[in-house]
């Protein structure tokens, strides 16, 4: 009988140690976290209200950048200094294109010059182009980066980054969209299925 209760006890000790070895909690600090910001070196004049909403101004540049920052792993998660990560982003806010008119200037062959090298031609009027159906061809763009088509997978609709510690993602912004709201959602992986998900809600201006 003692025999038994020996075998059973040794049996259950390599169980727990098997388990500990095999599957360590993955971050480091023993409590998983992420946080995400909107960079202050790409848009200085981004700021966040006592809501938490990001105000963000459009200076001509057609983007902004989100970057974050994750807990290291242990090293049973990183491999060959890579660690098993992945970040993904989506947002709420779609651009459509219906279609698209511009107008060219017209030129008579036996108009009239600006100055006597002939090398400034006067316009005598003006052509009006229009494309309509822009949206056949060109499917919905997400500002988080990615397009929309019938053949998409919805389960994987989105943009990642994978393997490191400081993911980064440019996200979408022109002057059409000041006077706008969008969310941006944020969802981390890391091993063991433990998953984070974040929000940064913003005001475009």
């Amino acid at each position: 009988m003692n025999r038994f209760l020996l075998i059973l006890s040794f049996s259950f000790l390599l169980t727990n140690c098997s388990r500990e070895e095999i599957n360590p909690y993955p971050c480091l600090d023993g409590d998983c976290s992420t946080f995400f910001e909107i960079d202050p070196l790409v848009s200085p004049s981004v700021y966040q209200d006592e809501n938490g909403f990001y105000h963000i101004e459009h200076h001509g540049i057609n983007y902004f950048t989100i970057q974050g920052q994750l807990d290291e792993l242990h090293p049973d998660y990183v491999v060959n200094g890579v660690p098993i990560v992945e970040t993904a982003y989506d947002s709420d806010y779609w651009v459509w294109i219906n279609g698209i008119t511009f107008t060219v200037p017209l030129y008579s062959v036996l108009g009239y010059f600006t100055s006597g090298n002939f090398n400034n031609p006067i316009p005598v009027g003006n052509l009006t182009y229009t494309i309509n159906d822009m949206a056949g061809n060109f499917p919905p763009l997400n500002i988080a980066g990615y397009s929309y088509n019938p053949n998409s997978n919805l389960k994987q609709l989105g943009t990642y980054s994978k393997y490191n510690y400081h993911p980064r993602q440019q996200i979408f912004f022109d002057n059409q969209m000041v006077g706008d709201t969008a969310k941006i959602l944020i969802e981390t992986k890391y091993p063991n299925d433990i998953i984070i998900e974040k929000e940064i809600n913003v005001i475009f201006k």
